[in-house]
């Protein structure tokens, strides 16, 4: 007579087999919708999330780019003009209609424009903020009842940018900078859900973000006769604009992945190329500290600042207030 014990460990043995076996099911594999991701930055983070078992909803604009999207594994293209309210309430009812809910939204999709802040055409920094903020408002309002219902992420490309300011960069910077507040904002609001909200801050990787910028900086160049920077406009914009010479944006996908499936994730994710990038956006922001710090009636010692950090850098403090 076989011992029970065997028969036991047999049904065990039988059914841990199975279960390794079984194929995921549709409702088990988690969603993630990631707009502007044609190219660069949102091409390599739904890249890297389909690889990793994620089904990968892909914004684009271009139907050649949707096309070359739908070849990939776990990828389904969808269209998505972050400017267009009918585009991203049709992309939400087609996220509904496909039944795997969603798990997390990464807002990628942004442009850059560049100038002098005294001289810039004001339509064109409406532009900028139109896909920059507004749009990343306007998709996540129109996804947000779908990540509640799943206690989802919500992530959103910022930039070191929205810390420390470039020669000429005073628009794009405004732009991020609010995707700072807009994040904390959102995190307190959507922390009741259950929901996590993060923002990525890239530095300089490869991306097509300034070919839009470059296209109109170039065709405006005659603007610059008469500017009270002509020639350092005139230098600005000879630079070398090529983003290839930097690295590609896996450190940055790497970054999404952690935001979207850590159990520890955090606010803020600056992810730079080296290490001299790294410290100009920290002397940035303890610059902003002194100067918070230095004309005020209840101005802290240095002792006292250095407690406040010590306090902020340790293990209790890593979830935000």
């Amino acid at each position: 007579m076989i011992p029970i014990f065997r028969i036991t460990l047999a049904i065990v043995v039988l059914l841990t087999i199975m279960a390794c076996d079984r194929p995921v099911l549709a409702e088990e594999q988690k969603a993630i919708l990631v707009t502007g991701a044609s190219t660069g930055i949102g091409r390599e983070i739904a890249e890297t999330l389909a690889r990793e078992g994620y089904f990968v909803y892909a914004g684009a604009r271009k139907q050649k780019d949707m096309d070359a999207l739908n070849e990939i594994e776990n990828i389904q293209a969808i269209r998505i003009d972050v400017t267009i309210q009918s585009e991203i309430d049709a992309a939400a009812e087609t996220v509904k209609a496909g039944g795997k809910g969603l798990y997390g939204l990464i807002n990628n999709a942004g442009v850059y424009f560049g100038g002098p802040l005294i001289e810039v055409d004001v339509a064109d920094v409406q532009w900028l903020m139109d896909v920059n903020v507004y749009g990343v408002m306007r998709v996540t309002q129109a996804f947000a009842p779908m990540i509640i219902e799943s206690k989802g992420r919500i992530s959103t490309i910022g930039s070191i940018a929205g810390i420390l300011t470039g020669n000429f960069s005073g628009p794009y910077s405004m732009s991020k900078h609010a995707i700072e507040a807009y994040t904390d904002g959102l995190a307190r609001e959507m922390e009741k859900f259950g929901v996590h909200v993060s923002v990525i801050e890239p530095g300089n990787y490869d991306s097509d973000i300034a070919k839009t910028a470059v296209e109109k900086i170039f065709a405006d160049k005659k603007s610059f006769e008469g500017s009270y920077y002509e020639e350092e406009l005139t230098a600005w914009a000879n630079r070398p604009w090529d983003r290839s010479i930097y690295k590609s944006p896996e450190e940055v996908a790497e970054a999404a992945l952690h935001a979207m499936s850590s159990d520890s994730p955090v606010r803020r994710y600056m992810v730079v190329p080296s290490e001299e990038e790294a410290g100009w956006t920290i002397n940035k922001a303890v610059e902003e500290l002194v100067q918070l710090n230095e004309w005020q009636a209840y101005s802290y010692t240095r002792d006292q600042l250095i407690e406040k950090l010590d306090a902020a850098m340790a293990p209790e403090a890593a979830a935000d207030d």
